[in-house]
C-alpha cells in the first residue's frame, strides 16, 4: 500500500517553502511542494480564504523531520542577535509559543525554551510533551455550528441541486491533519451524519432534477 503524503509545514511565501524543502531532501527525506487551492470546508467555519504553500512529507517521517529541524534551529541559536525580538517576549508569550509551537518555526520554537531556561523556569521533557498532547487534544476538537449549512444543504439537496451534494460530501468525509500528521474528521459526529442524509438525498433527488429538465425541453 502507498503511504500518502500528509501536510507538514504550511507557509505564506514560497521562500520559505522552498527553504524547508532543501533541508529535508539534504537529509534524505522526500518533500511535496504544492500551492494548495483553498478547501470548501473553510467556508463553513467562516475562516479567511488564503492560499499557502504546503509541505508534504510522509507521516511516518514526521517524527525525524521534526528532529532535523531542532538540530538546524539550535545550531543557528548560537549565532542569533541578542536584539531578537523573541528576547522582548514576555514569559506567558513565549509559553505561548511552546504550547503552539505548529504555527511557529523551530527556530522560534527553540529559542523561547532557551530564554526561559536563562530566566529561571524550568522547561523539561516532560513539559513539552505535556503541551504538545494538549495543543493536539485542542486541536482535534471537532468544529461545531454548521447548522446554517446543514440547513442550506437540505435545502438544494431536496431542490436538486448539486451544490447540496458537495456540502453534504464535505460535511460528512472532511478531515483535517493534526501537527502530528494524525488526520481527524472536521466536523463534530451529528453534524457528519447530517452531511451523509443530505448526500444521500442529493443522489436521488440530483438525477431525478436533470431528467425533468432534459423532459421539459422536449
Amino acid at each position: 500500500m502507498i503511504e500518502q503524503y500528509s501536510i507538514f509545514r504550511k507557509f505564506s511565501t514560497l521562500e520559505q517553502a522552498k527553504e524547508l524543502e532543501a533541508i529535508l531532501n539534504g537529509k534524505g527525506i522526500k518533500s511535496i511542494l504544492a500551492d494548495n487551492a483553498p478547501p470548501v470546508d473553510v467556508t463553513f467555519s467562516g475562516n479567511t480564504l488564503q492560499n499557502e504553500i504546503e509541505i508534504r512529507i510522509k507521516q511516518s517521517d514526521f517524527k525525524e523531520a521534526e528532529q532535523i529541524l531542532e538540530q538546524d534551529a539550535e545550531n543557528l541559536i548560537n549565532e542569533v542577535d541578542k536584539d531578537y525580538y523573541l528576547f522582548d517576549f514576555t514569559d506567558n508569550e513565549l509559553y505561548d509559543i511552546l504550547l503552539k509551537s505548529d504555527e511557529w518555526n523551530k527556530f522560534d520554537y527553540t529559542l523561547a525554551q532557551k530564554i526561559l531556561t536563562a530566566r529561571g523556569k524550568s522547561i523539561d521533557k516532560s513539559l513539552l510533551n505535556s503541551l504538545e498532547k494538549q495543543r493536539l487534544d485542542d486541536l482535534a476538537k471537532p468544529e461545531g455550528g454548521q447548522k446554517p449549512w446543514i440547513i442550506v444543504g437540505y435545502l438544494f439537496s431536496l431542490l436538486g441541486g448539486f451544490l447540496g451534494l458537495i456540502i453534504g460530501y464535505f460535511l460528512w468525509t472532511q478531515q483535517k491533519t493534526l501537527p502530528n500528521g494524525q488526520k481527524v474528521y472536521s466536523y463534530k459526529e451529528n453534524d457528519r451524519k447530517q452531511g451523509k442524509y443530505i448526500f444521500f438525498i442529493g443522489l436521488i433527488f440530483f438525477p431525478l432534477f436533470l431528467i425533468w429538465k432534459i423532459l421539459d425541453m422536449n
